[in-house]
């Protein structure tokens, strides 16, 4: 040794040291499964990231003017390539259970037919419904999707489709823990979300809910991928584009927006200054919005409508916060507790304060959309919902099971805590399926209904009203369901000259208006449930009664009471009539795809288009201009 000082030692292990000693070598799962417990003993690949974890940051080798990882002398599969497979695989065993358990739901029969409806409307310029003035969602992201994987697997398949979608956002979770956390916060905190009751529930429906679940996650990787870079103009716009999408395919995810943004702006001042945090975090905000302006300029007025009734402006209902904060309880709770004891227990870390606030807004997450949904007194797709906060928050109560094993000082306490944290993944995957086997048994099977309606209904060519649940009839009975202009509902009806009266959502049309119709003989069927619109049918029964023509041609059990079903007599009324949209003969299929809709006002239109296109200009060029000075400047080095 030198005189000079303390000499820099540099010690080297390899794969085939670890082997050659008593141990011996060790299968990859088992090893695994035995690192956990002690994950500074698992061997693995390093990750190959310009920084490593908030709380692990290591000193890579410095040569000249680029930053060169020692070679490796091997490759072995880390924990991740393990452990998360047999998580995802629990996960799809669960969801595959509920695919074929059940019929199609109001809501996934009505988000398939309208895809069908939409892929027509492309290819053909078919006239359609307007779906966007009273969807939850831009009916031109996941329909398509769904009804496309509905037409090769049936329903079947489109629940799949949302399968692979969670399965993506579990994926995701892990890779976003571990960068946050380490790989066993990673692994308890994927394997909480993947047996949470809504999850699994969620892997077996057929709506838009698992797609923007899944981009949302989407986001918030890219978001922490971002902070990890000095430049990161392309993460940064992955992550608005993954956000725009998610927010689009479902209007509600908006509520988690900044949580994505906060994860940005508290995870930047790993690489910068508070300032340059927030100027990450505002032009995050800045390229979502210029997107979302842009996708709105091009759908038009019809979606400021929906987007007003279904999310901004949502009709408030009666049902108690105490009712939406128990049932959100029920739920999540287990991933809400645990959580909970990863943000105090992070207090106690020697962390940076960006990170404990960090892990603060993560488990906040989890009460964004109780809160809500309390707000509005309503409990409805509460059950769905819950899955995207319970995602952040999943990321911290990995955390806490992390902490609590790393605190033990010795191995066989440590091995003790890892056995006790894996015993409680098995009664909380019994609750989360036994929950999500209750949701799924929440609305009748209608393969009877459909049977005989698609008996019946073949027979006629006038206008159908159908109290509540015309979607499902719809989506059953597809030869009537092409004929979409001939249905009404409590909510809307449709009249001769092509309009609609229509309410908003969750709103019931004036019984009144249909009883005259009917005393006149206008409605050819009338399919009254007695369930959710049981008030509504029984005002519009002694209607029916009232005009002769009107027989009781079946009476089917479905959800606990017998739905009838009257047709006029004689159906030959109808057949002279024309109750189809008035479509203009000039019209050719293409032109009907690429006319654009009527904009709400002149002014409007014109100062959106000017802000979505400066948007997309600005993003556009810093993104050219970023790639442009990275590959100029990387050629330069090499």
């Amino acid at each position: 040794m030198p005189d000079g000082g303390p000499a820099n030692v540099q010690l080297s292990l390899s794969l085939q040291d670890l082997d050659s000693g008593p141990i011996g070598t060790i299968p990859d799962g088992l090893s695994a499964l035995l690192s956990l417990a002690t994950p500074e003993l698992a061997v693995g690949p390093p990750v190959d990231v310009p920084l490593a974890p908030a709380d692990r940051i290591a000193t890579p080798v410095l040569r000249g003017r680029r930053t060169i990882r020692e070679p490796r002398p091997g490759r072995r599969r880390g924990p991740a390539a393990t452990l998360l497979p047999l998580i995802l695989a629990v996960q799809a065993c669960l969801s595959l259970r509920l695919v074929w358990s059940n019929t199609a739901f109001t809501d996934e029969a009505l988000y398939l037919r309208s895809g069908h409806l939409e892929i027509e409307h492309w290819l053909f310029g078919t006239p359609i419904p307007a779906f966007p003035t009273y969807f939850s969602g831009a009916p031109v992201i996941y329909p398509p999707l769904g009804a496309l994987a509905d037409s090769i697997g049936g329903l079947a398949g489109a629940r799949i489709l949302s399968l692979v979608f969670m399965l993506a956002a579990s994926a995701l979770l892990w890779a976003t823990a571990s960068r946050l956390c380490g790989w066993r916060a990673a692994f308890f905190a994927t394997a909480l979300f993947a047996v949470l009751g809504p999850a699994i529930r969620l892997g077996a429906f057929a709506t838009y809910d698992a797609m923007s679940l899944c981009l949302v996650a989407l986001a918030a990787w890219c978001a922490v991928r971002a902070s990890e870079h000095r430049r990161a103009s392309g993460w940064l716009a992955g992550a608005a584009l993954a956000l725009a999408l998610a927010n689009a395919a479902k209007y509600a995810a908006i509520l988690f927006d900044p949580v994505v943004i906060g994860m940005l702006v508290l995870l930047a001042t790993r690489v910068g200054t508070w300032r340059q945090a927030v100027g990450r975090g505002l032009t995050l905000a800045g390229y979502t919005v210029g997107i979302l302006l842009f996708m709105l300029t091009l759908g038009g007025g019809e979606y400021l409508t929906g987007i007003e009734q279904t999310t901004l402006a949502r009709v408030s209902s009666t049902t108690s916060a105490s009712l939406v904060f128990g049932t959100a309880w029920q739920l999540t709770a287990i991933v809400v507790v645990t959580s909970l004891l990863g943000a105090v227990l992070v207090l106690f870390d020697r962390k940076p304060m960006a990170l404990r606030l960090l892990f603060a807004l993560l488990a906040g997450a989890a009460l964004l959309v109780p809160l809500e949904q309390a707000r509005i007194h309503t409990l409805t797709s509460l059950n769905k919902h819950v899955a995207f906060g319970a995602w952040f928050a999943a990321i911290v109560a990995g955390y806490a099971f992390d902490v609590v094993i790393r605190w033990a000082r010795y191995r066989i306490f440590q091995w003790t805590l890892t056995a006790v944290c894996l015993a409680l993944l098995a009664p909380a995957a019994y609750v989360g399926e036994t929950q999500a086997r209750e949701m799924f048994a929440t609305w009748p099977n209608s393969t009877a209904l459909a049977t005989r309606l698609g008996q019946i209904l073949p027979g006629t060519s006038g206008p159908i009203l159908d109290d509540n649940n015309r979607a499902v009839p719809e989506y059953y009975v597809p030869s009537e369901g092409d004929e979409w202009y001939r249905w009404s509902s409590n909510s809307s009806l449709r009249l001769p000259n092509g309009k609609s009266l229509s309410v908003p959502v969750s709103e019931t049309l004036d019984p009144s208006v249909y009883a005259a119709r009917l005393r006149s003989g206008y409605f050819s069927v009338v399919i009254l449930g007695f369930s959710s619109a049981a008030g509504f049918d029984h005002q519009i029964l002694p209607a029916l009664d009232a005009n002769r023509h009107y027989r009781l041609v079946a009476s089917i059990p479905y959800g606990g009471h017998d739905t009838q079903v009257w047709e006029y007599k004689p159906q030959s009324r109808f057949q002279a009539e024309s109750f189809g949209p008035r479509v203009s003969r000039t019209a050719t299929p293409l032109g009907s795809v690429l006319t654009p809709p009527a904009r709400l006002k002149p002014i409007l239109g014109t100062i959106t288009d000017v802000v979505a296109a400066t948007g997309i200009a600005i993003l556009l060029f810093t993104i050219i201009v970023r790639l442009a000075w990275r590959r100029g400047k990387a050629s330069h080095e090499i």
